[in-house]
């Protein structure tokens, strides 16, 4: 799918704004890349420390930068844009003696991140509906989008109440349910407890923060005229969109948000669709350091 939106983009637009998103990458923006991304890669490793400790597994920085930068290569090279963390969530698991509890902690991690990404894009498309009128066509008076996602979130918040009821007051001989209650106990001491959601939530902030100036980085070698305040809602609805797991390392959704959104801030299409492979190849460029993690950890 992540294929076949590119390429109706380059159907609908050509190649010109591919080719202008490749060639306005210069030396100052890879270095800003590579600042920016190994602050993100920090931030987010850390996150998952807090996490793994907090459920009595052990894990230092320094492994959990190394496993997070191959995590991010391997995420930005392969399909569905997650399988990096799928090996990593996997691989310390093996390493710490529980691979169950060492998947829930990089689920509940990665959960902290989107939590904070998604309640920044739902106010943000609350507050501007303009953004998704560029989008998707509709008038941004009409509040059909707006039940939507208030009606997704309730419906969403209602299956996990139901499935907590079911598994409290249910049998312990169950498989379903003594999984449930496990996830929901190291969701309780891993993310919600009064010893760890600060630092989780201000971890999530920082990283969603770099990922956001990494698009400023994309947009002003780009020489977009827009002023910064307007494009900023943009890219972090782009973010989001990168989240979908139709894309091939976060191309694809990415690039078709952006040529449609960029309407809404006074951009054409084809800067819009530049904009957004001058970021992709931006990220593709900070996570080089996981290719040495990856080649050193192979040959250990």
């Amino acid at each position: 799918m992540g294929v076949g939106i590119l390429a109706v983009l380059v159907w609908r637009l050509g190649t010109g704004p591919f080719v202008a998103g490749f060639h306005v990458v210069d030396v100052w923006s890879v270095f800003a890349a590579l600042g920016i991304g190994m602050c993100t890669t920090v931030f987010g490793a850390w996150r998952w420390c807090v996490v793994a400790r907090s459920l009595g597994l052990s894990l230092s920085l320094r492994q959990a930068v190394a496993d997070c930068y191959r995590a991010i290569l391997l995420n930005s090279v392969l399909p569905a844009g997650v399988l990096g963390d799928v090996h990593r969530a996997v691989s310390h698991g093996r390493q710490s003696g529980d691979l169950g509890r060492g998947v829930r902690a990089v689920i509940l991690e990665r959960a902290a991140g989107q939590v904070v990404l998604v309640a920044c894009g739902i106010s943000i498309l609350l507050t501007q509906p303009g953004i998704l009128a560029a989008a998707t066509g509709a008038s941004p008076l009409s509040g059909w989008w707006i039940a939507l996602v208030l009606l997704g979130l309730l419906g969403l918040l209602g299956v996990l109440l139901a499935f907590a009821a079911w598994a409290r007051r249910g049998s312990s001989t169950s498989a379903w349910r003594r999984a449930l209650r496990t996830a929901a106990t190291d969701a309780r001491v891993g993310l919600l407890s009064k010893r760890t959601w600060p630092a989780v939530l201000a971890l999530s902030v920082a990283t969603l923060v770099g990922h956001v100036c990494m698009f400023v980085v994309a947009a002003r070698v780009s020489e977009s005229s827009v002023p910064l305040a307007q494009l900023l809602p943009i890219f972090v609805l782009a973010l989001m969109v990168m989240g979908l797991p139709v894309n091939v390392g976060g191309w694809g959704p990415r690039e078709a948000f952006l040529a449609l959104a960029s309407g809404a801030v006074g951009l054409g299409a084809g800067q819009g669709v530049a904009i957004s492979v001058a970021y992709g190849v931006l990220t593709l460029i900070a996570c080089l350091p996981g290719v040495v993690v990856l080649f050193v950890r192979r040959r250990a």
